[in-house]
């Protein structure tokens, strides 16, 4: 597969995969509702994530990282408001 094909994709995902929470934190701070929101499922995907950023760190693997850490930051800021707001 052409090179700047496979970066052109990993790219995309490096965007894609955080932002795609992003939506949910403006919902929450906004509507201060989390009932809908399962803990341990977004726990679960934050530990997730987070074994995904030090794996990025260990290559080192600089588009890994950044999305990682924007997700595990989206995902950090979910959890939060849930223990917040219940």
């Amino acid at each position: 597969m052409n090179p700047l094909l496979v970066d052109a994709i990993a790219a995309a995902g490096a965007v894609l995969t955080p932002f795609c929470w992003l939506p949910q934190v403006v919902k929450i701070v906004r509507e201060r509702d989390t009932r809908a929101i399962s803990f341990p499922a977004n726990l679960a995907c934050a530990v997730g994530v987070g074994c995904w950023l030090v794996y990025g760190a260990a290559l080192p693997d600089w588009l890994l990282i950044g999305s990682s850490a924007v997700t595990l930051a989206f995902m950090l800021v979910i959890l939060g408001l849930k223990l917040r707001h219940g």
